[in-house]
């Protein structure tokens, strides 16, 4: 299975948000907003803090995506 990211993306952009944005609302460094960008795997402390600035659940900005 593959991580998605792409509902992150999509609630920055209703939130009228920037990566950067994100970036200092939750605490996280720029290496981990590049996995984001790679759709690569983060802790759960980092999804716990990008959840909690953006108040809301782990569902809706990521999702688990089965390899072809």
């Amino acid at each position: 299975m593959a991580v998605s990211y792409v509902k992150l993306w999509k609630l920055l952009l209703d939130k009228q948000l920037k990566r950067v944005d994100l970036k200092e609302v939750a605490g996280i460094s720029s290496s981990t907003l590049a996995k984001f960008g790679k759709n690569d795997y983060v802790s759960m402390e980092i999804m716990e803090r990008v959840c909690t600035a953006l108040d809301v659940d782990i569902g809706d900005v990521m999702e688990f995506i089965k390899n072809k």
